[in-house]
């Protein structure tokens, strides 16, 4: 059992660890303590933490994890045997105490059935999304933090077909893909004498393993002209997310990331480009505590003179949903 790892240096918080409805559990320093449940964020009283032994608890959890922090390296981002995360700043960079964030993973997968069971969309928008999948249409799913782009993702890739070859590539492994051609790639952060294996170095030697889709587990940065690349040459019908607030923010962030591989591009190129490989734009958002889907666009295609994308909404969740 993977919490058992870090149970032993948090026993104040032992209860909200082990609780199947909480999902993260946040600490900003010692004194103020929240927790996420039923997707609501709310702060929790009555427990019981010094800086002190909060710090020695993070220091505790990176050892066991392979790992080390301390004033002079004072970023933890660790991820526990089952794909939870655990992320901690100490002081001085955090300001007022040691900060701790633990994301739970769950291994629950969503069905699509499940997402419209739930609301996060209607039948009818799930329609719209199987018939692009099975049309390898090239998605790009976003969203802001924790409004469940990795879960919507997830129960796509359903709709894919069993015979074909897909290649999953995170940066965390969190996906639970169950397809019989499957290959997965994880990044690797820099550590003492062992050099970073980046996203982009496993999406080019993603070209050579004969994908027919490649899944993204999310875009960040310069990764993103490599994988333009990947699906100008062949690789129709792969899924990917990226970190938006707005359906209308989506497409410039995903030309800002492009441009950060440093090639040199014109913006219009980098756009217009962006228009012939991507085809459709999920977006997903918190909506009183629940995660929707609330617009899905067609990308038609790019007026460069303009600098005017044309997009054709496919799908728009209803204020009553």
């Amino acid at each position: 059992m993977s919490w058992d790892v870090i149970i032993p240096f948090l026993q104040p918080l032992e209860g909200f660890i082990c609780d199947p409805d909480i999902s993260e559990i946040l600490v900003n320093g010692a004194s103020r303590i929240f927790v996420e449940k039923d997707g609501e964020l709310r702060e929790v009283q009555h427990v019981t933490l010094t800086e002190k032994s909060l710090q020695i608890a993070v220091r505790n959890i990176a050892r066991v994890l392979g790992d080390d922090v301390s004033p002079e390296r004072p970023l933890l981002d660790a991820r526990l045997p089952d794909g939870s995360r655990v992320a901690a700043v100490l002081p001085p960079c955090s300001v007022t105490g040691t900060v701790l964030a633990i994301r739970k993973f769950h291994a629950r997968r969503y069905t699509p059935e499940d997402l419209v069971g739930l609301g996060s969309l209607t039948q009818d928008g799930l329609a719209v999304l199987q018939k692009a999948i099975e049309a390898r249409q090239n998605i790009l799913i976003s969203g802001g933090a924790g409004t469940g782009k990795t879960t919507l993702l997830n129960a796509l890739a359903k709709f894919m077909p069993q015979n074909q070859r897909v290649v999953v590539i995170e940066d965390t492994s969190e996906l639970q893909l169950e397809m019989s051609n499957l290959v997965r790639l994880e990044a690797r952060r820099e550590q003492p004498g062992v050099p970073a294996v980046t996203i982009r170095d496993l999406l080019k030697a993603t070209l050579r393993l004969r994908p027919d889709r490649i899944v993204l587990g999310e875009i960040r940065g310069a990764e993103a002209y490599d994988l333009l690349v990947a699906l100008n040459t062949g690789h129709q019908g792969s899924l990917c997310t990226l970190h938006a607030d707005s359906a209308s923010k989506v497409l410039s962030r995903l030309s800002t990331c492009v441009l950060q591989a440093g090639t040199e591009l014109p913006y219009r190129a980098v756009r217009a480009n962006i228009a012939e490989t991507v085809n459709l734009l999920v977006h997903i958002e918190r909506r009183d505590g629940r995660r929707l889907v609330s617009e899905i666009l067609a990308l038609k295609s790019y007026d460069p003179a303009l600098d005017r994308y044309d997009l054709e909404l496919a799908y728009k969740a209803s204020h009553a949903q």
